[in-house]
């Protein structure tokens, strides 16, 4: 039986192939902690790992728009132009929602942002993943 390096894993979904795109979810200084109140943390890392691939990343520097989802763009996205949309202050459900379906239509680059996830957009400092 042959087994796929992490790396692999990490961007493929059983039975449906390679997916369109992937998220980085903040979870350290302020994201994630009981210090954004009133949200599920656990739930929502479980709601978008259901559906697309994560990463789990230590602070990354902007707390003021905790909890922070960096939607990565896909490779083919990513060689065409797409860059990551970093959206901030995701402290609902609906959010995460409205994440998962973007992503599923192809993400940054292949499909438009939702007009409401444009109300969580954010440009990030200079040299954060631009």
């Amino acid at each position: 039986m042959s087994r796929q390096r992490p790396e692999a894993a990490a961007t493929q979904r059983p039975g449906v192939g390679p997916a369109p795109s992937r998220v980085v979810v903040c979870r350290d200084c302020c994201c994630g902690t009981p210090k954004i109140t009133g949200v599920d943390h656990d739930r929502q890392l479980a709601r978008l790992r259901e559906e697309v691939p994560v990463r789990v990343s230590d602070c990354l520097d902007v707390c003021e728009h905790a909890n922070v989802i960096v939607v990565q763009p896909s490779a083919a996205a990513r060689a065409a132009g797409a860059r990551p949309v970093w959206l901030g202050l995701v402290n609902d459900a609906d959010a995460v929602d409205d994440i998962v379906g973007w992503i599923r239509a192809g993400g940054p680059g292949a499909a438009p942002c939702p007009d409401i996830l444009g109300l969580y957009a954010f440009t990030p400092p200079r040299g954060k993943g631009r």
